[in-house]
């Protein structure tokens, strides 16, 4: 992490615009401080990846939050490619401004060039791929595949710096670690995997109690129920069960977590702005 964040540092001041990537379920999580540091002299543009999981009217809170702080904002699915052309024309919007000064003095074309930044596997490698129209950045649905920057022409007259996902040191708020193993932002194999379901639940059934109960046909849990007896519900409900009947509570763990990122629970946002 100190190092891709040396990295950043030496080639900020190669780009026009610093283009974040977020994860729109967890804008909040997703967002790493640092970045804030890094960027206070450039153009913004904040991506709002996985819109298509989050909740409507979440994203259209969050749309105006950083729309408020001078930030412009974009909804994206980067799987399908739906708000990439949103993305170009915000950069000409921001970029319009110089361009014309360098039309003046003569210099006709002269390429965009962003950065773009985000934590681990927010989908900045299938964002650019689907950009490009080619698999240029190598992708997967896991943290920390992108390892080095690469310059990449998704336009003639747009490049970006893909850049490896960053984390920062330390989480001041514990829910931010949760939020963004949730979301698949750490790596799986270091996490106790009920634990974080447990985490998952805590938060759906204060903010969508209905989704459990129509996604496994549970009863309905309330603010009191205990995590673990709800999971153990999911595991009975889906027929987990290990050697003498018990509820297989690791099995139904790691299916909760799967559905909930691939939105089979629904539209879901973990996080509001205050």
């Amino acid at each position: 992490m100190t190092k891709t964040m040396r990295m950043l540092q030496e080639n900020i001041s190669l780009v026009d615009i610093v283009i974040e990537l977020l994860d729109a379920r967890i804008p909040n999580s997703s967002k790493n401080p640092d970045i804030d540091r890094l960027a206070q002299n450039k153009k913004r543009i904040v991506i709002l990846n996985k819109a298509d999981l989050a909740d409507e009217s979440a994203n259209t809170a969050w749309a105006k939050h950083f729309a408020e702080k001078g930030i412009a904002v974009v909804m994206v699915n980067s799987v399908t490619g739906k708000g990439l052309d949103a993305v170009s024309a915000a950069a000409k919007e921001l970029m319009k401004e110089k361009l014309e000064r360098l039309r003046a003095k003569g210099r006709i074309f002269v390429p965009t060039r962003a950065m773009i930044v985000g934590v681990p596997n927010v989908g900045k490698s299938t964002l650019i791929n689907r950009y490009a129209g080619a698999a240029i950045a190598k992708a997967a649905d896991r943290p920390g595949v992108t390892r080095s920057k690469q310059w990449i022409k998704v336009r003639k007259d747009f490049e970006l710096l893909d850049t490896p996902g960053i984390l920062w040191p330390k989480f001041d708020d514990p829910a931010v670690g949760v939020c963004l193993a949730a979301t698949g932002a750490v790596n799986d194999d270091i996490l106790d995997v009920q634990t974080l379901a447990c985490e998952l639940i805590k938060k759906l059934v204060l903010l969508y109690p209905a989704a459990l109960p129509a996604r496994y046909g549970i009863e309905s849990p309330g603010d009191t129920a205990e995590p673990f007896d709800v999971l153990a519900q999911i595991a009975l409900a889906r027929g987990f069960l290990q050697k003498g009947g018990t509820a297989d509570l690791e099995r139904a763990a790691i299916i909760l977590i799967d559905e909930f990122r691939g939105g089979k629970l629904g539209r879901i946002s973990l996080e509001r702005p205050q």
